[in-house]
């Protein structure tokens, strides 16, 4: 039996691109940041993926979501190739968002006081 589900939590490192298909449906595309901590004394690692929505949850995500904003996204992991101009063969893996809870949105850096 093949399974093919996940879930991630992180925060957004910038704001959703919103497109449309030639059909006329909504797609978000975003980018996760999701911190690894490494225990007490190591530095954490952060991974970064890429995010794809559709339908109505694209358009929610690209009126209410924000960069640094924490979400939690339920999908699917699809691996997407191509090639580049000069032959070379790429391929990335991209989170297709089926549900995306919104969680808190980036606390505003303080200003330092003026001298």
């Amino acid at each position: 039996m093949n399974c093919n589900v996940t879930t991630v939590s992180g925060r957004l490192t910038k704001n959703p691109e919103m497109s449309y298909l030639p059909s006329g449906t909504p797609i978000a595309k975003m980018s996760l940041a999701i911190d690894d901590p490494r225990g007490k004394d190591k530095e954490k690692r952060t991974s970064f993926f890429p995010v794809t929505v559709f339908g109505k949850t694209a358009e929610s995500c690209g009126q209410y979501l924000e960069k640094g904003q924490v979400v939690i996204v339920n999908g699917k992991l699809q691996q997407e190739r191509w090639e580049t101009q000069d032959g070379s063969k790429r391929s990335q893996i991209v989170i297709i968002g089926h549900q995306v809870s919104f969680g808190q949105k980036a606390r505003p850096k303080e200003l330092a006081p003026a001298a």
